[in-house]
C-alpha cells in the first residue's frame, strides 16, 4: 500500500502539534520525556521539530500524559490551532 504523501494543511498542522508539545515541555530533558513516553529522544525531537507531522496517536496520548496535557488541547491545535494561539 502507497501513503499518499501530506498535504500542507497536514505539514502546518504537525509543525503547530510539534510547537505546543515543546512548549509544554519546557525546560524538562527532551530524553527523559521521551523515556517517560516509550519512545526514542529522536522521535520526540522529530515530532517536535515538525518532521514527523502525523504521529501515532498512541504516541500522542502517551506524551499527552507525560506533559499533562489535556489530549483535546492537541486534537485543538491539530484541527486549527486555536488553542496554542489562544495559549501564546
Amino acid at each position: 500500500m502507497v501513503r499518499n504523501p501530506l498535504t500542507p494543511e497536514q505539514i502546518e498542522a504537525g509543525r503547530r502539534l510539534g510547537s505546543l508539545l515543546r512548549a509544554a515541555r519546557a525546560d524538562r530533558d527532551l530524553g527523559e520525556v521521551a523515556h517517560a513516553a516509550g519512545m526514542s529522544p529522536e522521535t520526540l525531537r522529530k515530532i517536535e521539530t515538525g518532521r514527523l507531522p502525523t504521529p501515532a496517536f498512541g504516541t500522542i496520548a502517551c506524551l499527552s500524559e507525560v506533559l499533562d496535557l489535556p489530549i483535546q488541547d492537541l486534537a485543538a491545535v491539530w484541527r486549527n490551532g486555536s488553542r496554542l494561539e489562544a495559549a501564546s
